[in-house]
């Protein structure tokens, strides 16, 4: 407020002194033009260009207005920052890249739990607990989100089922919808795994078993022997590895 009373005063001087200079001027042209000659018509001339003068210099400047930043043409107003993507998104993607190479276009993969997915490696221990490799679960979410995977298992009684399903519910395997528990099945002899394999029609299975990998050899488009040691004479659809998470490394 004090600062536009002050502009309000500064103009009411201006209009003053611009009243007092109209008195002066018309009275005196009236005198000069009383007296018409040369010199006065050039004292006439000169002090309209004084008092042209005055008042622009009297008279108020207007605020000038403060422009905002320069904005390129065609440039939004929310800018999206070029930030570079967190470590842990890029390592995601080149998982993802991983996955997909290694599946070579595989839309069905199936898994055994023990030995792979388990720290545990006999259905004797998995009675009485059952404990997923932390390593395995982003890589297993992953392959649920390319492809349709099945966990499979066999077991020793109701009790193996229970603790099956329990690790892999901690471990937040169903939180993504994309592996669910109707998609781990179990049965009771290795037999019966192989059938539940032949049965999904999968074009990847993932097996401890050298007899089971061996006998689906001539049915499965591709398969992942989990093994620290050699598989000797293995088919050229077997792939040999340590761990899960080697093969897709």
């Amino acid at each position: 407020m004090p600062g536009l009373v002050a502009e309000q005063d500064a103009v009411s001087l201006v209009c003053r002194v611009a009243r007092a200079l109209n008195r002066r001027v018309t009275d005196i042209v009236a005198l000069l033009f009383n007296h018409k000659s040369a010199g006065s018509l050039g004292a006439v001339a000169g002090f309209a260009i004084a008092v042209v003068f005055a008042w622009r210099f009297l008279s108020p400047r207007p605020p000038a207005t403060q422009a905002g930043p320069a904005t390129p043409a065609g440039t939004p107003d929310s800018v999206v920052s070029d930030a570079p993507e967190p470590v842990g998104d890029s390592g995601k993607v080149i998982t993802r890249q991983i996955v997909a190479k290694r599946l070579s276009g595989c839309r069905k993969v199936t898994c055994q739990l023990l030995g792979v997915v388990f720290e545990e490696k006999t259905p004797e221990e998995l009675q009485k607990h059952a404990t997923v490799r932390p390593s395995v679960v982003e890589l297993l979410l992953e392959i649920s989100r390319h492809c349709d995977l099945y966990l499979m298992e066999t077991v020793l009684d109701d009790k193996s089922e229970e603790n099956a399903l329990m690790a892999l519910e901690s471990a937040g395997l169903f939180r993504t919808g994309g592996l669910m528990k109707e998609k781990v099945l179990f049965c009771s002899t290795e037999v019966g795994r192989t059938s539940f394999v032949r049965q999904l029609e999968a074009d990847f299975h993932i097996d401890s078993s050298l007899d089971i990998v061996s006998q689906l050899s001539r049915f499965i488009r591709c398969q992942l022997f989990i093994s620290s040691m050699e598989g000797g004479q293995l088919a050229a659809n077997i792939f040999n590895s340590p761990s899960l998470e080697q093969f897709f490394s």
